[in-house]
């Protein structure tokens, strides 16, 4: 059986997104962690994949674990470059200098 998503669960995933300051990012399990549910991480991506349903956030600031942007969304680094958050060699986040600290 599928489980349903619940608005409230939606829009507090994207609250939380919400508070992420211009220029910082945070990881998808940093997000899962601030709501209570430590191992969604899984969760929040999925939120995050629809969340232009329910307005607009700035999702462009959630980035894997290791820094690393969505796979399928190459504005993405362009939208955090413009804000500031430098990318390595790699292609991912420097998580050291542009995670938020929350």
């Amino acid at each position: 059986m599928r489980k349903v998503l619940h608005e409230d669960l939606i829009y507090e995933i994207l609250a939380a997104v919400g508070e992420i300051p211009r220029g910082k990012v945070a990881s998808y399990g940093q997000i899962a962690r601030l709501i209570g549910r430590d191992n969604n991480a899984r969760l929040v991506g999925n939120v995050l994949s629809h969340a232009e349903l329910y307005g607009s956030y700035p999702c462009h600031r959630v980035v894997n674990h290791a820094g690393r942007p969505a796979p399928n969304w190459p504005e993405q680094q362009h939208l955090l470059e413009r804000e500031g958050v430098q990318f390595k060699p790699n292609g991912c986040v420097d998580m050291k200098r542009f995670r938020w600290e929350c």
